[in-house]
């Protein structure tokens, strides 16, 4: 297999479609402390989209909200509410990568084409993955704005929480479909198969989950693939299709290198985050061994840590962000492993049930 066959070089940013745009920009700014840099809308001259685009350290999101009832954000949201659209790549060649893609087996969405301000030109493309998710390529050939052609600076500062970047983004999708998309991220994308979890390494009493994880030849952009498996109850990935009305993004991990700063300053501007008992840290230092952080630091956060062969990572999970029980986010510090916390996979799973229950959709 050809490594990185459409020339991608990282995640440009992850675009939201949104209800209001500057509300939501405003909360990711104050609860995560995500500085709002660039803004394009009305008085830029774009006049079916208002977007605002936030950054830390190298993570862009871009909260966008429709002018008008006729443009195609306006039913998604209708359908799904708030959530992820498009999760977007910096190429060499937009326009090669498209083309490569669609000859894979890719759906086109969007074809090639210039979009140009004052500040230069950058090429764009899109094709669809799964559900109505789109991957842009971009290729921004010196472009000198302060974001995409259309945007202009807007600075409002937040307060940083030590995110660094984009770490993962989990796509749910449906009974049957995860190894469909799996293929699909290996023949189209180039991507590799990093980790497969079975039923019974993510699974309670009550509820399971199976998951294929697809990583680029770096490891740099890992996108994991859920889907639901059979159990007494429904599972987290059958209430988030149930109610973000088919697959999607169900969460974007965040990397940081100071977790227990990170979970404080996120803590104190209100992002909340999942609980598990204290029980889970009473067997800690003989399931994980020794680390770094004291035990009455994580556990009084509410950090889960786990290890594997090649060290250790901490992380820690939000309750979802919208209204509807479909996206949320982690936070996760690595220690020299590359996994994704299997070993708190059982507790992880108890906290979101507990969440469920209270819903009335367990």
């Amino acid at each position: 297999m050809e490594e990185n066959p459409l020339k991608l070089r990282k995640i440009h940013h992850i675009q939201f479609w949104v209800g209001n745009a500057l509300q939501a920009a405003e909360y990711y700014r104050r609860a995560f402390g995500f500085t709002r840099f660039a803004y394009a809308g009305l008085e830029t001259g774009q006049r079916s989209l208002a977007s605002h685009a936030l950054r830390q350290g190298t993570i862009r999101l871009v909260m966008s909200s429709p002018l008008t009832a006729d443009h195609p954000a306006s039913g998604h949201m209708a359908r799904h509410g708030d959530g992820v659209r498009d999760i977007a790549f910096e190429v060499d060649d937009a326009e090669a990568a498209f083309r490569e893609a669609v000859r894979r087996g890719a759906v086109a969405a969007i074809e090639p084409h210039e979009e140009s301000d004052e500040h230069g030109a950058i090429r764009r493309a899109a094709i669809h993955t799964y559900g109505e998710t789109l991957h842009s390529f971009i290729s921004l050939h010196g472009y000198a704005g302060p974001f995409l052609p259309g945007y202009r600076e807007q600075l409002v500062e937040g307060s940083d929480a030590g995110l660094l970047r984009v770490d993962h983004v989990v796509g749910n999708v449906e009974l049957g479909k995860m190894n469909e998309w799996a293929t699909w991220y290996s023949d189209v994308l180039g991507f590799k198969r990093y980790v497969t979890f079975e039923d019974k390494d993510i699974s309670t009493e009550y509820s399971a989950l199976m998951s294929i994880v697809m990583s680029d030849g770096s490891y740099a952009i890992k996108f994991p693939i859920n889907e639901p498996a059979p159990g007494r109850r429904k599972s987290q990935i059958d209430e988030y299709l149930d109610f973000y009305g088919g697959p999607g993004v169900q969460h974007i991990a965040m990397l940081t290198t100071d977790i227990t700063r990170t979970v404080r300053t996120l803590g104190g501007g209100g992002v909340p985050f999942l609980s598990v008992p204290r029980s889970y840290y009473e067997s800690m230092s003989e399931r994980v061994g020794q680390f770094d952080e004291r035990v009455d630091t994580v556990r009084d956060l509410g950090i889960l840590v786990d290890r594997d062969e090649e060290g250790y990572l901490l992380q820690l999970f939000t309750k979802p962000v919208e209204d509807r029980p479909t996206l949320f986010f982690e936070v996760i510090q690595r220690k020299g492993s590359r996994g994704f916390g299997k070993g708190n996979f059982k507790a992880l799973f108890e906290a979101i049930e507990r969440e469920q229950a209270l819903r009335g959709n367990l």
